[in-house]
């Protein structure tokens, strides 16, 4: 039991992890997308 407790939140935070990173990368390449669009 200890084993999961202690396997579920790593993989908790890997996962919020990589979908705060792509949410940012997204989210660059759509102002990205305005900013070349601008000018």
């Amino acid at each position: 039991m200890s084993d999961l407790e202690e396997k579920f939140p790593r993989a908790l935070w890997v996962r919020l992890i990589v979908y705060i990173a792509v949410g940012h990368l997204f989210a660059a390449f759509i102002w990205l997308l305005f900013e070349v669009g601008a000018k």
